[in-house]
């Protein structure tokens, strides 16, 4: 296993009670740099991209994927594929230190076969939105924080929001009541840390597609 910080491990975050999310505090300095650097070696055969919406609008983060499935979104819709639309090659991996958070936190029988990867910078942001075109919707979503902190909103049970602070090595579980809430980040608080090459937030998303 992946050396890993157990600080504050399985305890909730402050809005588990109000809307079902489980925060972890798992990742320390030194994992997340390892992290950091297994990401960026697997984007120089993933490049990072800006995807656009089925109506034409571009997102203001930039996105690849690691696994067999990548999420992506142009004109067609939403959906999982094998391949970079951009180069047509097969997604890199997902590093064994992220397969090895999955089974600390949410665990089972089944890992995961996407991760999404996003890149926060220069004001980029991400509007609510549910994690709803995977095959099986009680699958759990895992979202690790990587680099600046940003400020997340999620919806809780009577529809209204909330939002937490997020800071690099924040890990975040969507699990039963809250693995269909909207959600989305308000905004990257730029500069907070040094951890990304070049600025920002790197935010991974781990899901079962299948």
């Amino acid at each position: 296993m992946a050396s890993m910080s157990a600080k504050s491990a399985n305890t909730p975050s402050p809005a588990e009670t109000a809307t079902g999310i489980e925060g972890f505090r798992l990742l320390d300095a030194e994992a997340q740099s390892r992290l950091v650097q297994a990401v960026f070696a697997a984007l120089e055969t993933a490049p990072l991209y800006r995807l656009q919406t089925p109506g034409g609008r571009p997102f203001s983060v930039q996105m690849s994927n690691l696994g067999p499935l990548g999420w992506v979104s142009d004109r067609g819709g939403y959906r999982y594929q094998t391949t970079h639309p951009v180069t047509g090659q097969a997604w890199p991996p997902i590093p064994d230190l992220l397969l090895d958070l999955w089974a600390m936190t949410v665990g089972g029988d089944r890992r995961p076969d996407a991760c999404l990867v996003n890149l926060y910078r220069d004001g980029a942001k991400m509007g609510l939105h549910q994690d709803r075109d995977e095959a099986d919707l009680s699958a759990p979503v895992l979202s690790v924080s990587l680099g600046d902190a940003a400020q997340f909103r999620i919806a809780g049970a009577d529809g209204r929001t909330r939002t937490l602070r997020l800071t690099s090595g924040d890990v975040c579980a969507l699990t039963g009541p809250a693995r269909l809430a909207r959600h989305g980040i308000d905004r990257v608080l730029e500069g907070s840390s040094r951890l990304i090459p070049g600025g920002g937030r790197l935010n991974l998303t781990l899901r079962i597609a299948r």
